[in-house]
């Protein structure tokens, strides 16, 4: 023992290890709205903001994202294709998140909704030739509640090949979106540097509440799935981000070893619904009263007006 613990203290990374090793976990990382989320600062390119999405996920070792498609922004902006095809060429896969990005419990009809999803495949097929892509994120984790709807969609996704990529962990970085693209057109550094100190707080928050809620409510940390999106403020915040959950002890998986979880096949009434712990925890009646608080993001639409 006294040998082993020297040994380690000669290493430099040894002594985080021993810290984190109790408190290691499991996380599979997903991207939303590619090609193109919100709006972003002039002089960056959509290409580009998946590229340094892809530098950031490599320098951490992460085996595999991916990246759920709404193929209505590849009319939209002239690059948008150019960011699929940085993905693909990363060796990233590309899911469904609905052509329009369409919730559910919002759409006209369940066959309106049915065809906003189908309208996305052949872009997928394209994108993702001779791979399986039938791995849909619910648009705005909305599985249309409870009842027929959510009922009969999920059977129409399970006939066709689908699986549902879900959700337990995201810091709501879709909220900084379009206050960091204002930021950057005026040059108000001092309003992002305040927004970063605000964000990485709750990052950290986040994380603790979500470690305490697993234990709540299943009685250990549950492997992870993180939400992200393909937006200009999430690339440039990304590298803290994921230093960060290191340091939480992160290890990354893939999504499919991360939902072959037994947490993962426990039914719920409302699968699909938000995030999957908070939605057990409802299902099964357990108060999470007391947990760790994560402060509000603020008003954000109120800067750099």
């Amino acid at each position: 023992m006294k040998q082993s613990i020297l040994l380690c203290a000669l290493a430099l990374a040894c002594g985080s290890a021993l810290a984190e090793s109790g408190s290691r976990f499991d996380v599979a990382i997903t991207v939303d709205d590619l090609p193109s989320h919100g709006s972003k600062p002039a002089d960056i390119t959509r290409a580009e903001i998946a590229r340094s999405h892809i530098a950031t996920f490599r320098a951490h070792g992460v085996p595999e994202a991916w990246g759920f498609v709404n193929a209505v922004a590849l009319g939209k902006e002239a690059d948008s294709d150019a960011a699929l095809d940085v993905w693909r060429k990363a060796g990233y896969p590309l899911g469904n998140h609905g052509y329009t990005h369409m919730g559910l419990s919002q759409a006209a009809s369940l066959d309106a909704w049915e065809d906003d999803v189908r309208k996305n495949e052949p872009v997928l097929g394209k994108y993702m030739a001779g791979k399986d892509w039938h791995v849909l994120r619910y648009p705005f984790l909305d599985a249309g509640g409870k009842g027929a709807r959510h009922d009969d969609a999920l059977a129409w996704l399970k006939a066709g090949g689908y699986r549902v990529a879900d959700v337990t962990l995201g810091f709501d970085d879709w909220a900084y979106t379009e206050t960091y693209a204002r930021c950057v057109a005026k040059g108000d550094q001092a309003a992002i540097d305040g927004m970063k100190a605000s964000y990485y707080r709750r990052i950290d928050q986040q994380l603790a509440r979500t470690k305490a809620m697993s234990q709540r409510v299943y009685g250990r940390m549950i492997p992870q799935v993180l939400l992200t999106h393909m937006g200009a403020w999430s690339a440039a915040t990304l590298p803290e981000v994921m230093k960060r959950l290191d340091a939480a002890g992160a290890h990354y998986v893939t999504l499919d070893q991360a939902q072959s979880d037994a947490a993962y096949r426990i039914p719920s009434p409302g699968a699909g619904n938000g995030a999957m712990i908070e939605r057990r925890a409802q299902d099964a009646g357990i108060d999470l009263a007391g947990l760790p608080a994560v402060e509000p993001v603020g008003n954000l639409d109120a800067l750099c007006r």
